[in-house]
């Protein structure tokens, strides 16, 4: 009993630690009063204002409210257990530190231990869109039809691990090869931190592997990129004028180019001033396509402005930005002694299968680590 006392006490200790350098306390004080403001009567006078706000409260209380929550818990436990333990010095009867109390209260702090952990993990999502859904594209890269396979066994790798979060995931546009795989897919993912789980699988993914459409069965070198940003809310920062803009309707396209609609449903939005590009075809109604192919062109340029201003913002300070995107983020070797690396962290693992059945923790959590240094 005075093992588990001391190790709760550790687990407390190191949980204040961690909750005062996030500011849990500060964001919960910060909570109460936006609520209040909230109940004034002529709160909603200002509406951008009042919308501004109670996006700021549910952040907030997304961060605060496991927090919170898990302290109440450890505070909880630590009475039971001090009473515990006070009755066994008085009664000297030996039942109650081996029996079910103690096996309840051990469970409890591996609980409190595991949920912890994962409070700490989420800790590491700090920067501003990282709660937000997330729009992911993957386009094949050299290497012919086997980079549209390499392409297509990328996306089912998120989709499954999109499974294992339980998040929502939308194809908003497909582009397939014309033997096997796909040339490029845009995937809505909604659900919680999804970009701040995904952000980290933004850059070239580079596969090694023996063939499977080649005769001889050679070894070949397949790319793909990814590409993660966050779906940013329409706060009418960005303005898309008509005469910006092309707009082309064609119907939708299966595996082989074969038409999987009779009408033009797929829209494709040219955005003229940019040069970006953007295709939906999800939906069988045009005007449905439409609307989704302005969020996804309306989140593009979006980002776009927010890297140009980090790039004149390093450019004043006098900052020298690497050429990530010469080179790939992550290697996935699967021949001889099959392995997954990537080469930002150094996080390396011989389980290849896992990991491309969707188990990405790992790797995203290292990533995550790694900014942080």
């Amino acid at each position: 009993m005075e093992n588990l006392l001391k190790k709760l006490e550790e687990l407390r200790e190191h949980f204040i630690k961690t909750k005062e350098l996030l500011g849990i306390d500060r964001k919960a004080v910060r909570e109460r009063e936006l609520r209040l403001q909230m109940s004034a009567p002529d709160f909603w006078n200002d509406r951008d204002y009042a919308i501004s706000v109670g996006r700021e409260v549910e952040e907030l209380a997304l961060e605060t409210k496991e927090w919170l929550a898990m302290e109440q818990d450890i505070r909880e436990t630590e009475e039971i257990l001090a009473l515990a333990d006070k009755e066994n010095d008085s009664s000297g009867d030996v039942h109650i530190q081996d029996g079910s109390l103690a096996d309840d209260l051990e469970k409890k702090y591996l609980e409190l231990k595991e949920k912890f952990s994962h409070l700490e993990f989420i800790s590491l999502f700090s920067e501003k869109y990282d709660h937000d859904n997330a729009l992911l594209a993957i386009h094949a890269g050299t290497g012919g039809i086997d980079a549209q396979d390499w392409a297509q066994m990328l996306e089912r790798m998120y989709l499954r691990f999109s499974e294992r979060q339980t998040w929502k995931v939308e194809v908003m546009d497909r582009s397939y090869g014309n033997e096997a795989g796909i040339k490029s897919v845009v995937l809505r993912i909604s659900g919680a931190w999804a970009y701040g789980y995904l952000k980290g699988e933004n850059g070239p993914h580079r596969l090694l592997r023996n063939s499977p459409f080649n005769a001889d069965g050679l070894r070949q070198t397949s790319y793909a990129l990814v590409e993660v940003i966050p779906e940013i809310k329409d706060d009418g920062l960005i303005v898309i004028r008509d005469e910006d803009i092309r707009i082309d309707v064609f119907r939708s396209s299966g595996p082989g180019g074969q038409s999987v609609n009779t009408t033009d449903s797929a829209v494709r939005i040219v955005h003229i001033p940019t040069g970006i590009t953007v295709s939906c075809q999800s939906e069988r109604s045009q005007h449905q396509n439409k609307e989704n192919a302005f969020k996804i062109l309306r989140t593009k340029l979006y980002q776009r402005v927010l890297e140009e201003r980090e790039a004149e913002e390093r450019k004043l300070k006098g900052e020298v930005q690497k050429a990530a995107w010469s080179s790939q983020i992550r290697s996935y070797c699967l021949y001889g002694n099959r392995y997954i690396k990537d080469h930002r962290t150094n996080y390396e693992t011989s389980n290849v299968d896992a990991v491309l059945d969707g188990a990405l923790e790992s790797f995203m959590e290292a990533y995550l680590r790694w900014l942080k240094k």
